[in-house]
């Protein structure tokens, strides 16, 4: 089993292009299938639909929830179609099995004025505040996920004319429109901080370290951590809770759905719709507060 999940992980890595995280998720579904394979000496030319439904139940039993195990059977799926299409087996064992529906909680988001105390925090005139001060304002204002965020190169980004260029899952491309408020905190870190935390070094990377380096998607989840503690939000949040808020709040606003969907860089426009449910729970939420006979 071994050189067949190499394999797939090249397949996955390079064939499709998937990020490191999403590759190395699949990579570990497959090993528990592949070590339950090895408890029970049951090669993979042997397995029926069966013995899939036993390794779910297996990892029911090792208390995993309902959504882990519904990526656990779509990373097997994905792996049997791989192996077919390499003529490894001939029959795919998991395709009379149906993906259980689970049910999607709504993403954590910020009222605008939650925003405001958030981009507002870092106020003061130091180098990493002012780096701080435009990474916040860059993600809010284009909607994209901190890796891709923290993966922004000099030649990104078009100040003159309002827009980034990003890379998304697939490495696929695209422009995104950043805003005044962005541009003039971006314009500021690049004039006054950006420098002086290179010391005299050259990095094509846009946001650095205090040490010059590039900055890291752990080092930023700190920050807005930091930040979001001192603005006195106590709700659960991570860099991708700005790029929720963002979604939502150009929705509320009425922006097209299409457009929404670009701007966040999703494939297929049912990942956008998620957000029309959150702006109709919000919408409950208003009414049930307010109206006499709610």
């Amino acid at each position: 089993m071994d050189k067949y999940i190499d394999s797939f992980t090249t397949h996955l890595r390079v064939g499709r292009g998937l990020s490191g995280n999403t590759v190395e998720s699949y990579r570990r579904d497959i090993i528990k299938l592949a070590n339950s394979l090895e408890k029970k000496d049951i090669k993979i030319h042997d397995l029926s639909p069966r013995y899939i439904l036993d390794f779910l139940t297996e990892l029911k039993g090792q208390g995993l929830k309902a959504s882990s195990i519904a990526r656990a059977l779509a990373s097997t799926k994905q792996f049997f179609r791989f192996l077919i299409g390499e003529k490894v087996i001939e029959k795919d064992p998991t395709s009379p099995i149906r993906s259980p529906k689970t049910k999607r909680s709504l993403p954590e988001v910020l009222t605008p004025e939650e925003v405001e105390n958030l981009l507002s925090t870092p106020q003061g005139g130091s180098t990493q505040e002012i780096r701080d001060r435009a990474m916040l304002e860059v993600l809010y204002a284009t909607g994209i996920r901190a890796s891709e965020l923290v993966g922004l190169k000099l030649n990104d980004v078009n100040l003159e004319a309002g827009y980034l260029i990003t890379y998304g899952k697939g490495s696929k491309e695209r422009i995104v429109p950043i805003g005044k408020k962005a541009q003039k905190e971006l314009m500021n870190y690049l004039e006054m901080a950006r420098p002086a935390l290179l010391k005299n070094r050259t990095s094509p990377h846009l946001f650095l370290t205090r040490l010059g380096r590039k900055m890291t998607r752990q080092g930023f989840w700190k920050v807005i951590k930091l930040h979001a503690k001192n603005s006195g939000i106590f709700k659960k949040i991570s860099p991708h809770t700005l790029r929720h808020s963002f979604a939502t709040h150009l929705l509320e606003r009425g922006a097209d759905l299409r457009a929404i969907q670009f701007m966040l860089g999703h494939s297929d426009i049912s990942t956008t719709q998620i957000y029309t449910h959150i702006e109709r729970h919000r919408l409950k939420e208003i009414h049930k507060k307010h109206h006499p006979r709610a």
